[in-house]
C-alpha cells in the first residue's frame, strides 16, 4: 500500500453541537447526545437528556443521521481512557437525536476522495485519542480540544478503494459486536416486561385470588431498601500510592456502567494490597451497583468480587433471589433518585443514608423466587454475549493499527 501524509482538515470537517441550557432538558421530547454518550464504538442511549419537539425544530440544523461519526471535545486526561476526551463512537439508531455542545460531528468535505468509515478507524486509533489529549488544555479533571486541534492532525492516507477495504474488515467486527448487542437488548427487554407485567401491573401467577388494597397486594410490603442486603458506599484508594493500582481487582467507576449489564472491562484496576487497604469496600458476585453521583440512576451487575469508586452505592444481596427483581427496581427509580439527591445543588448526590432509606416495595418470596428462575437463563446469556463482544472488541482493536499502518496489506 502506498500511503501518503496529509492535514486531516484537508478531507474533513468538525461540525459542533448547540449549547442547551439546563433550563431545557426535560424527562421526555427529542434525546440530546451529550460526552457521557461517546461510548465508543457506539452512541450508548443510557441516561439521555431531552428537550420538547418545539426546541428540537427550531434546532434542527443539529439533528444526527444513522452511521454519523461524533467525537468527545471535553473529557478526562488521557490517564483516565474510559472518560478521555478525543474519543470517537457511530450513531446506530434511526430515531431523531440531537447533538450537544462540546460533541463534534466529523463530516467528509464535499467534492474529497475520502471514505467516512476510514476517517472513523483513523481516529479510533489509542495514538490519536493519545495525540488529542496531549493537546487538550484545561484543569486537571477536565480536559478540551478544539475542531482545529482535531483537523491538524497528520493523516496517513491511502487511495478510496483501501479506505473501503480496511473498514470492510474492521467493520466486521463491528457489525458482530451490534449483533451482539442487539440480542442483549432484546433478552433485557424479556425479562423486563415480565417484571412490569408482575410487579408493576400486579398480573402475577394467581393475582385473581389475591387481596390488593391501596395498589400492595396481600403479603406485599414496602421495606427499606437496605432490607434487602448490606449497603456499600464505595472508596478511592491513595492515588498517592502507585502500588496500589495495575492488579487484578476491577475498580469499577461511572464510565465502566455505561456499557452494559455487566461491568467486564474497568478503566482501572487495583493491586490486592490497594484492595485489601479497604477491605470493607470489597462488593461480591452478583451485588446490585448504582451511581449516585452527578450521573444517578445507572445499574449494574457485579460478575465478581470487585470495589467501587465512591459515586456508586452498592448492595450486597442477602438473599439472591432478589437480584433480577431489585435490577430492575432500581432502574425504575432514576427520577426518585434524581429527586432525593438535588437539594438545589449543582450536582446530584445520593448518599448512603438517602440510598438505604429509599422505600421498595418487597414482593412475596415465593414470586421472587419464580422470577429470579425465569430470568437466570436470560441474565446467564447476556452475560456469555456481553464476554463475546470483549473478546470482539479486543480483536478488532489488536487489528485496527496493523491495518492502518500497512503493516498488514489488503
Amino acid at each position: 500500500m502506498s500511503y501518503k501524509k496529509g492535514i486531516l482538515g484537508d478531507y474533513i470537517d468538525i461540525l459542533s453541537g448547540f449549547a442547551f441550557k439546563t433550563k431545557d432538558f426535560n424527562y421526555c421530547g427529542v434525546p440530546v447526545i451529550k460526552i457521557k454518550n461517546i461510548c465508543p464504538p457506539y452512541v450508548c442511549l443510557n441516561d439521555l437528556s431531552y428537550v420538547t419537539t418545539e426546541l428540537a425544530d427550531k434546532q434542527n440544523k443539529f439533528e444526527l443521521k444513522f452511521n454519523d461519526v461524533l467525537i468527545a471535545m471535553t473529557g478526562s486526561h488521557i490517564n483516565r481512557w474510559e472518560s478521555s476526551v478525543g474519543r470517537v463512537a457511530r450513531v446506530r439508531f434511526r430515531n431523531r437525536a440531537l447533538l450537544n455542545q462540546r460533541v463534534g460531528k466529523v463530516v467528509a468535505k464535499p467534492d474529497v476522495d475520502v471514505c467516512i468509515d476510514y476517517i472513523y478507524y483513523f481516529l479510533s486509533q489509542d495514538k490519536i485519542r493519545t495525540e488529542l489529549a496531549s493537546k487538550a488544555t484545561g484543569s486537571a479533571n477536565q480536559a478540551n480540544i478544539s475542531p482545529t486541534h482535531i483537523k491538524e492532525i497528520i493523516l496517513d492516507y491511502v487511495n478510496v478503494e483501501t479506505q473501503i477495504k480496511i473498514s470492510h474488515i474492521l467493520s466486521a467486527y463491528d457489525n458482530l459486536i451490534e449483533n451482539n448487542q442487539k440480542q442483549i437488548k432484546l433478552l433485557e427487554e424479556v425479562a423486563q416486561r415480565l417484571y412490569k407485567e408482575w410487579f408493576i401491573d400486579l398480573r402475577f401467577p394467581g393475582h385473581e385470588n389475591v387481596e390488593i388494597v391501596d395498589g400492595v397486594p396481600e403479603g406485599w410490603q414496602y421495606k427499606k431498601l437496605s432490607s434487602f442486603g448490606s449497603v456499600i458506599t464505595g472508596k478511592t484508594p491513595s492515588t498517592a500510592k502507585s502500588q496500589y493500582y495495575g492488579g487484578e481487582v476491577p475498580f469499577i467507576k461511572i464510565p465502566d456502567m455505561h456499557k452494559g449489564v455487566f461491568p467486564l472491562v474497568t478503566e482501572i484496576t487495583l493491586s490486592l494490597e490497594g484492595a485489601n487497604s479497604q477491605k470493607n469496600k470489597f462488593i461480591p458476585k452478583n451485588s446490585i451497583m448504582v451511581s449516585c453521583i452527578a450521573t444517578v440512576g445507572l445499574v449494574n451487575i457485579s460478575v465478581e468480587d470487585c470495589q467501587t469508586n465512591q459515586q456508586i452505592n452498592s448492595i450486597v444481596l442477602a438473599d439472591e433471589r432478589s437480584l433480577y427483581y431489585l435490577y430492575f427496581a432500581m432502574k425504575d427509580l432514576k427520577s426518585l433518585l434524581d429527586g432525593v439527591g438535588s437539594n438545589g445543588a449543582t450536582m446530584t448526590n445520593v448518599n448512603k443514608e438517602k440510598f438505604s432509606n429509599l422505600s421498595i416495595l418487597y414482593p412475596d418470596t415465593l414470586l421472587l423466587e419464580k422470577y429470579y428462575e425465569y430470568s437466570k437463563p436470560l441474565f446467564d446469556k447476556i452475560l456469555n454475549l456481553s464476554k463475546n463482544i470483549s473478546c470482539l472488541t479486543e480483536a478488532r482493536d489488536r487489528l485496527l493499527p496493523k491495518l492502518m499502518s500497512g503493516e498488514i496489506e489488503v
